[in-house]
């Protein structure tokens, strides 16, 4: 120990403590006073794995930083574990700090960050490792220099970022799927909005989907990244958490109005079903997501919005606020797809040789296996991205489902023989105003030239 005229310091080991000698006298404790520094280097191995909780601002630089790749930390134990203590009874919120010089174990890499700890009992049952009150002072490959506000057990902790890097290839296929999409889905909805002769029960129907996903990637989109403003930003959160909710809604009740459908067969639009969905459709299709998010929102209103992304924080289970719905969702749809291929299988097999009703029967089985696309079955793919096939099915998931709004517009409007009637009776009128229009123009112009 070397004492001067108001320091201490005091070594052991790998470690080096600095203190002004006014720190130990804060309390106006009289008498003598005692400092003491004791190195645990096998407790290195036991507390190695215990949580890290950083502050806040750590986290946003952190985030920042590696932006949209970052995945999570692993610290590693870069020191010895040094404990303090001091005759003071006052070791928090002291006047001056207190530095210590820890050596190195290892040197760090370059997705490694260097941070100064101590041992803290209060937001775990066994403890964790914390920074608060501690930072970096100077740190080089060999030694770190922290200084803090408080005493207890010190180490310093080597954050190790598991940094996922992004796929440019996966990015644009993203941004081209659902920028396609966005086309198909405003299409869409213009014909199921402006076409009078096809409207019903199942157009409304589409005409929601297509409209509640038009909003969503739209919004996805142009504000996903907008994460300057963090009331802004859990606005945008809020508002895609309530429309991708509303479009999976709209895909429960596509697939159930699918499945009573292929029940009724030849009485589609006449049965009560039909009734019955026009009386609730939109109560349900609107209300029930709005219920879900109102609940989030009053309950947690913090975690909507990240540090990278304008969405659900995953703590504390959030983020079940829409993988909860979605995933009883997407069991009832994939429940109602099997059993109603097995209807139409049926029908099939049953049918006389009448040729309206088999090719009827034969374009639902068609549109119900077009469904497994459209009624959200293949975010599936989601969950099967785990082990060696963790790169294709990324790829098949992002593809499928940045296409949604292909599909919906290839299967309810393209393949459709009434939309397409309407489609050329469209391009018939456009065509005769485009003639009329040219004949009148050459009118005009013959008329001076006579008189």
């Amino acid at each position: 120990m070397d004492q001067g005229d108001k320091n201490i310091t005091l070594s052991v080991n790998q470690t080096k403590m600095l203190l002004n000698w006014d720190t130990m006298q804060d309390s106006g404790d009289s008498g003598t006073s005692v400092v003491g520094l004791v190195s645990s280097p096998g407790m290195g191995k036991l507390l190695a794995e215990a949580p890290l909780f950083l502050e806040t601002e750590e986290q946003v630089v952190m985030h920042e930083t590696h932006k949209g790749v970052l995945q999570g930390i692993s610290p590693v134990m870069l020191s010895d574990i040094t404990s303090v203590f001091v005759s003071n009874k006052n070791t928090q919120n002291l006047s001056s700090p207190v530095t210590f010089v820890f050596k190195h174990s290892m040197t760090p890499g370059p997705r490694q960050k260097v941070f100064c700890v101590f041992w803290e009992h209060g937001q775990t049952e066994y403890g964790n490792w914390a920074n608060k009150g501690c930072w970096v002072a100077f740190t080089s490959d060999s030694s770190t220099t922290c200084q803090c506000t408080h005493l207890s057990s010190f180490a310093i902790l080597m954050a190790h970022y598991d940094v996922q890097e992004e796929d440019p290839v996966l990015a644009v296929i993203t941004y081209v799927g659902l920028s396609l999409s966005l086309l198909c889905l405003l299409l869409a909805a213009l014909t199921f909005l402006l076409c009078k002769a096809i409207q019903n029960t199942s157009t409304s129907l589409h005409l929601q989907l297509s409209l509640c996903l038009f909003l969503a990637h739209l919004l996805f989109l142009t504000a996903i990244d907008r994460t300057e403003l963090k009331v802004l930003c859990a606005i945008i959160a809020g508002a895609l958490h309530y429309l991708y909710l509303a479009s999976f809604t709209w895909m429960l009740l596509e697939g159930l109005h699918l499945f009573l459908a292929a029940r009724n067969l030849t009485v589609v639009n006449y049965s009560s079903m039909s009734k019955f969905f026009k009386k609730f459709m939109l109560p349900v299709g609107y209300g029930v997501p709005a219920v879900i998010v109102a609940i989030s929102a009053a309950s947690r209103p913090h975690l909507y919005g990240t540090p990278t992304r304008c969405w659900l924080r995953p703590e504390k289970g959030f983020i079940w606020g829409f993988l909860g719905p979605v995933c009883a969702i997407l069991a009832v749809n994939l429940s109602l797809f099997l059993m109603t291929l097995w209807i139409l299988r049926n029908k099939l097999s049953s049918l006389n040789s009448d040729v309206s009703t088999l090719q009827n029967t034969r374009m639902l089985t068609f549109k119900a296996i077009a469904q497994l696309f459209i009624l959200g079955c293949t975010w599936c793919l989601g969950i099967l991205q785990v082990g060696p096939a963790t790169h294709i099915m990324a790829y098949l998931f992002t593809i499928i489902n940045s296409l949604q709004g292909v599909f919906i517009f290839l299967v309810y409007c393209l393949l459709s023989q009434q939309v397409r009637e309407q489609y050329t009776r469209l391009l018939k009128r456009v065509r005769k105003i485009k003639v009329e229009s040219e004949q009148y123009t050459l009118s005009s112009r013959v008329m001076p030239e006579a008189s």
